[in-house]
């Protein structure tokens, strides 16, 4: 979260004069300021014994990182979506639609290639994200302070935004089928596939988000 100049000069003032975190803390929160807006004030100050406040490494937005994480989070929107194309059709295969005439004569030469290109898909996606994702986190391990680049929060929050709009849909689209009398054992499936792929994204990341804030005040 942004903080105020005024904020910062503040603590960084207080730490000179000896005063202690938690003092600075009461002292701030008795003026108005939120519990969160204090302690991103005092963790832009590192605890290391210092005869002055060492302000902390701010991470910076290079060309490399930002390509790194575009890579990532797009074949990772690759990943998801081919495999949910793969598993679409498979049920298709195995529980087609008796009232759908194309399943007799166009339905299975483009099922077949639906397939052929959702593994194609995954075959290329998959690999270069799992690659990327290890590189990335090989990097934060090095250097912790690129766990808060913006990019990556950006597009963390994104993928958390899309997989929840997907969550809902599907959630949506259930009841209306349910209240429609037309919830199939097919129909069941694919709901639940969706609810597997987004629910995955979505818990994995919101836990990545609470882990680093976490981290953060600690």
């Amino acid at each position: 979260m942004a903080v105020s100049e005024d904020l910062v000069v503040f603590v960084r003032d207080a730490l000179a004069r000896g005063q202690s975190r938690q003092q600075i803390a009461d002292a701030l929160q008795k003026a108005g300021w939120t519990r969160e807006q204090t302690q991103a004030a005092l963790r832009a100050f590192a605890e290391i014994d210092f005869p002055v406040p060492v302000p902390r490494a701010h991470p910076y937005l290079s060309a490399r990182e930002a390509f790194m994480y575009l890579v990532l989070f797009g074949t990772l929107y690759t990943s998801a979506y081919s495999l949910g194309s793969l598993l679409f059709d498979l049920i298709n295969v195995r529980f087609p639609d008796p009232a759908d005439s194309t399943n007799f004569l166009g339905a299975p030469e483009y099922l077949r290639a639906s397939i052929r290109w959702a593994i194609s898909a995954l075959v290329v996606a998959f690999p270069v994200f799992a690659y990327t994702a290890w590189l990335t986190s090989r990097a934060i391990d090095r250097d912790p302070t690129k766990r808060a680049s913006k990019i990556r929060r950006w597009l963390t929050y994104w993928t958390l935004f899309v997989s929840s709009g997907v969550l809902i849909g599907d959630v949506t689209t259930l009841v209306y089928n349910l209240l429609g009398g037309e919830a199939t054992f097919r129909f069941m499936l694919k709901v639940v596939v969706v609810a597997l792929i987004a629910g995955t994204a979505f818990t994995y990341y919101l836990r990545d988000l609470r882990s680093e804030e976490v981290e953060a005040q600690t």
